[in-house]
Formats: structure tokens, sequence, C-alpha cells
């Protein structure tokens, strides 16, 4: 993106800072939203100040809790005048929302930093959790509940079909239940007890409700739960990675609770992804966890990086987005494209090649109806990697895409668009590549056969000028034929490279590759190849496949 763009793209976009003073952390937040509703983090900043420390069994915040917290708003404030935010919420939560004086803190906070603090209610507060989600999952199909442990209380949401069924914000935060029933370090088994019998008394009923609505997964938004999906994910032996999307299942997440309440402090530091900061609470968020994915019948808890502070941000651009997961999809692949690509028609004229290639190819391929939408984002990417550097530019697409905030995907789709975006050149991804173990074998072959799409669609387009303005795939015995139609422009370009990139897909497809001009008349054949008269056609859904011969293979050396 050259100055130009980069001013108009800061003309179309405000920059907003959302600041959530919890019972555990104060976060702030400051992103670039666009007009669109696109969301662009700038900075992330939190300080862990536990305000809630013994303020629910008090009813007051503690003088400690208060001047840290004052002192961490008072640093924010001065990054929010360096980021030059031109508009700010701050919202603060349970601890706040119930203390008795909630009222000399807040006018504290305003002496002393300037800023004004909302306090907000428990539903205003489930609300803003389930805007956020939506906006960065879609929450298609369902129903998913939503769960966000706060340290005072709880946010429960059931949403089918991106909209919500209920919410509920319940007293049953992870500092809330530490404090009054797991006194012991580790907890004893009474006292496991008495915190099940009083979680099904609050929760229960719901729960079992829940469960009667058939809930596919539970989606969890908050920083106790990333840590049990990021602990799930050690224990597997995974490497972090995106974290936004990744699950556990409801049985890993039993094991974890087992674990984290029969283990002291000093053993729970040291578990595989743990957050030494949040030890002393993740026995009672576990606990409580747990206890809602088995009594709502929820089989996996996927993690969700987007939360109240998202919401906040979103109702400030006044973009509270109800569109489906597919929106969110392509609108932030859009984005990423903008970002790095500008105006991205090369990427966009690869794409629209590619998606005739997958309609004609996919059955023989063998490829799922779903895996084209990540062919044309993979398309629509491949080429980002160059605002890094041309050399190895496709492992630098590679790295953008899988560290992006990309949204409403889960991490193995991610995995094929970054894969597929990679091999588009040099050398094609192999089934039994290191880089794909983490994958199974069906999504290494998805993997390969788009990318074999993706190098023939970037080589008709190796000029970047679109010349190529339309395909024609059809079949004939031990052929595909790619009839080019570039008008009057001359496509000798695209057509020599693609020469040199078709080898790929001839052999997944075990046939031979032709291009041929609108004219019919066959094009780039190599030396080896006989052209045997005219073939007839046949319909693009193939028929049987012929038995393999050598003379109709192509080997061309890759590029």
């Amino acid at each position: 993106m050259n100055d130009v763009e980069r001013q108009e793209s800061c003309l179309r976009s405000m920059r907003l800072g959302a600041i959530d003073v919890g019972s555990n952390s104060v976060h702030m937040v400051v992103a670039d939203v666009s007009r669109e509703g696109h969301l662009e983090v700038v900075d992330r900043v939190k300080e862990m100040v536990r305000l809630g420390r013994r303020s629910f069994t008090t009813g007051r915040l503690t003088a400690e809790s208060m001047d840290h917290a004052v002192r961490a708003l008072m640093n924010f404030k001065r990054l929010l005048q360096v980021r030059k935010v031109n508009r700010l919420r701050a919202v603060a939560t349970s601890a706040v929302r119930e203390a008795r004086n909630r009222a000399e803190f807040i006018r504290r906070i305003k002496r002393e930093t300037g800023l004004t603090v909302e306090v907000i209610s428990g539903l205003d507060e489930a609300r803003l959790i389930f805007q956020a989600a939506r906006h960065s999952l879609g929450l298609d199909g369902g129903p998913h509940l939503l769960i966000d442990v706060g340290g005072g209380s709880v946010e429960l949401v059931l949403v089918r079909a991106g909209r919500p069924l209920w919410m509920r914000s319940v007293k049953l935060g992870a500092a809330r239940l530490a404090e009054r029933f797991l006194i012991d370090d580790p907890p004893s088994r009474a006292q496991l007890s008495e915190l099940e019998a009083h979680l099904e008394r609050a929760i229960g009923p719901l729960m079992r409700k829940a469960r009667r609505a058939g809930v596919v997964r539970a989606i969890g938004t908050s920083g106790t739960i990333n840590t049990l999906v990021v602990m799930a994910r050690a224990s597997r032996g995974e490497e972090l990675g995106r974290l936004h999307g990744a699950s556990a299942s409801a049985g890993e997440i039993s094991d974890l609770a087992r674990d984290l309440v029969e283990a002291n402090a000093a053993l729970r530091v040291d578990l595989p992804g743990m957050d030494a900061k949040r030890a002393d609470l993740m026995p009672a968020a576990a606990t409580l966890v747990n206890f809602i994915l088995k009594k709502s019948g929820a089989p996996e808890l996927a993690a969700c990086t987007w939360a109240l502070r998202e919401g906040v941000l979103l109702g400030l651009a006044h973009k509270i987005d109800s569109r489906s997961a597919a929106d969110a999809r392509r609108r932030s692949v859009g984005a990423l494209a903008a970002r790095f690509a500008g105006s991205n028609d090369h990427g966009k004229q690869v794409a629209r090649l590619a998606l005739k290639l997958f309609d004609a190819t996919a059955p023989v391929l063998g490829l799922p109806r779903s895996s084209r939408e990540l062919l044309e984002f993979g398309a629509l990417l491949h080429d980002i990697g160059h605002a890094i550097d041309h050399d190895r530019h496709n492992r630098h697409s590679y790295y953008l895409i899988k560290n992006a905030e990309l949204f409403g995907f889960d991490t193995d789709e991610i995995e094929v668009i970054a894969q597929v975006a990679r091999g588009h050149r040099k050398q094609a991804p192999k089934l039994d590549s290191p880089d794909l173990k983490p994958l199974s074998p069906a999504k290494r072959r998805v993997i390969r056969g788009l990318a074999a799409i993706l190098r023939v669609a970037d080589a008709l387009d190796r000029s970047h000028f679109g010349v190529v303005k339309n395909i024609e795939v059809r079949y004939s015995p031990g052929r595909l034929i790619v009839g080019v139609d570039s008008k009057r422009e001359k496509a000798d370009l695209e057509l020599w490279t693609c020469e040199r990139r078709t080898d790929l897909l001839s052999r997944l497809l075990d046939r031979q590759v032709i291009l041929q001009r609108q004219s019919c008349l066959p094009l780039y054949l190599p030396p080896t190849a006989t052209l045997v008269g005219p073939q007839p056609d046949v319909s693009l859904r193939p028929g049987p496949r012929p038995r393999p011969s050598s003379k109709r293979r192509i080997h061309i050396a890759d590029d």
C-alpha cells in the first residue's frame, strides 16, 4: 500500500479505545475500525489488579487494589494520548458493580486520571460479549453456548443462527468461588462437593435447558477459558499457535479439572500451558467450566479471543454486526488482503479463475464442496507475502495468514488456507510433509488438490494484467482441456507459465492438461506429447477415469 492509499485508509477509519475494569484485571484495547466494521487492533495492554480480592466476601474494594487500578489507568491514559484515540469508552464489571465503595472509587479515577468509568449491569456485559462473539465467529447454526468466566460473574448466552435465545449473568466468577468454597490448597473433597452443589442450585436447571435445546458446542470468551484451551493443546503436545477458534473436547476439560483440583499452587504453575498469574483461580474456573459442559451436553469448548472489550469497540463504531459467519470470514479476509495487497486486482482475478477450475475438477480430485471457499480465500491472499519480500513470498504469505486475525474460521481451516497459499509456487505440498503432520490425511489431500488448482490459476494471470478474460474447462478421453479466452489481448506469457504449472494437477487428475485458445487450437503441448486428431468433447461431469498411460502423462519440472 502506497502513502496515498494509507492516508485514504486512515480517513476511512476511526481509532477507538475500550477499557474494561474487571474483577481480576484492567484491560485496554485500541483499534482502528473501518466503515465496513473491520477492527484492526493497534495496541493491547493488561494489568492484573485483583479488585475482586476479598471484595466478594467483604463487600468493599481494598485500598491496595484500588491504588493498583488507578496507577494502571493513569498509564492507560498516557497510552491513549500517544495512540491518538478518537473515542473511548471505559466500563467496570462485577467487582466494582457490587462494591459498597464503588462511587468513591469511580470518583477517584475521574479525579486522578480524567477517565470516566461506567459501571454496567451483568446483562449489558452479556450483551456486549455476545455482540463481539457474533462479529468474530458469526455463530451460524447451533445452538452455541457462550461462556465468559470473570472474577465475579459468569455470563451465559445461548445462541442459535446468530440470535440469542437467552442471556444470563450469574454471580459465579472464579475469584468469588475460590474465596467462598476452595479454602484449602489443594481443596478438600468436601469443599469441591459443596461447590458443585452450589453450581447445581445456581445454574443446573439452566444448563439442562441448554441440553434440551441441543447445544453443539460451547464457546469461551475469557482469559481463564483461553488458558484451559491452551492447557488442553499443550497436553496434546501441540504448539500454541492461533488461539481464536482453537478447541478442547469436554473430556479434555474434565481431565484438566481433575488435575487442577488435585495439585497445589506450586504444582499447578508447572502444568503445561498454565498462565502463572491465574494459577490460584484455575481450580475454581475449571470446576465451573467442567460443570457447564457436562450439564449442557456441549461436546467441546472453543476459544474466542473477542469478548467484552471488542463488544465495547463495536458499540462505539455503531457497527453491531448481525451478519453470518460467512460474512465474518469474507470481511476479515478482505481486510487482510487490502492491508498487504491494496486493491488486490491480481488476487481477485486468480480467485475467479481458480473457482472455475475447482467447479470442473473437484469431483475427480475428490474435493468437498466446503473447500471451494477455502480455495477462494487462499487465492485472494496468496501474494500478500510480497509486502515482506519478493523472494519466498509464498512462505511469507503463509506466515501472515497463520498469524492474522481471521474471524469465523477454525484452526484447521486457517491452516488449509495458509498451506494452499504457500503451495502456489515453488515446492508443492506433499502428503508426508512435516508441515502437514497435525492435519488429517483427508485435509492433506484437500490442500494438495487446492494447491494444484491455485498454481494453474496463478499462472493464468502471470502478467497481473488480467488478460485472460475467461476459461472453459472440458474433458476428453485422457485429457483436461482448458480453453483460454483472452479476447484480443495476448496471453503468451500466461500460457508459457501455465505450461510449467500443470504438472501437479495433471498427476492428481491422471489426465493430460491441455491449454487451448478459444479457437480450440492446442497450445504448448510438451515435446513428448502426441496430438491425436480432434477429440470429441464430453460433459463437464467426467465419466470413468481412463487407465493410466505413460503417453498421456505430463512431467514438467517445477519452477
